[in-house]
């Protein structure tokens, strides 16, 4: 276990908030297993051996886990943790057979997106810049809210919005429209988010990340269908 004892310095941590709570959880276990009632492992029994080499592992995982720092991710090169977390990107595209100046007049208007959104339960407009919102957590586990103010707009081409700071999930959306083809308009759907609890959330998020990704590109689908023919899939639902 390498603490750069020749220097003086604090090894670098370079494993994960995730990693560190699996390898202390794994590592109580395998302590346990070696030091489980009924054994002792100091006696000199050729049937102990496995018993200390358990027990030395999970002492290890623990170290791992409490200090975050890996020598075998050192050796392999990763020497510390990225400085940021990665934000998760949904990326989309439909034409609708609208024009232009409608479909950006009718996103534009906040409070319409729970009309074809599933997950969002209300956007409530507060003034030209800042809104509310409230969404639903996906499997019926109640809702999140935050408040979110529009950052850049270019009147029938742009529109993008950030959630303001302390929101329980940082998130942010941009659409872009353009002309499609006599009447109609192509949109570009961009839905970006930061899990929450950093690296825990990160790998937790990543998990649902495909099931969040075809609930947007749904959204966007519930979308055309609305805009073109006036038809509330979420209401017939």
């Amino acid at each position: 276990m390498n603490t750069n004892s020749s220097t003086g310095a604090k090894a670098s941590v370079n494993v994960s908030k995730l990693e560190r709570i699996s390898s202390i959880l794994a590592g109580t276990a395998l302590l346990y297993t070696g030091f489980k009632k009924g054994n002792n492992i100091l006696k000199k029994d050729p049937g102990n051996t496995a018993k200390v080499a358990i027990a030395v592992a999970g002492g290890y995982l623990i170290y791992r886990g409490a200090t975050g720092h890996c020598d075998m991710y050192s050796l392999a090169g990763k020497k510390k943790l990225p400085d940021t977390v990665k934000n998760i990107n949904i990326i989309t595209h439909v034409t609708v057979n609208k024009p232009r100046a409608e479909v950006y007049a009718f996103w534009r208007k906040l409070s319409n997106l729970p009309l074809f959104m599933e997950h969002l339960k209300r956007v409530d407009v507060i003034d030209e810049k800042q809104s509310h919102w409230e969404a639903k957590v996906p499997g019926g586990l109640g809702t999140i809210e935050w408040d979110a103010e529009i950052v850049k707009e270019i009147d029938g081409e742009l529109l993008g919005w950030n959630s303001l700071p302390h929101a329980s999930i940082q998130n942010a959306g941009k659409v872009e429209f353009r002309d499609a083809y006599e009447h109609g308009t192509e949109l570009k759907v961009v839905i970006t988010y930061r899990a929450p609890f950093g690296d825990i959330g990160e790998g937790i998020t990543s998990l649902f990340n495909p099931m969040f990704e075809k609930m947007i590109k749904q959204d966007v689908k519930n979308f055309k269908r609305y805009i073109e023919t006036g038809d509330n899939v979420l209401a017939e639902g």
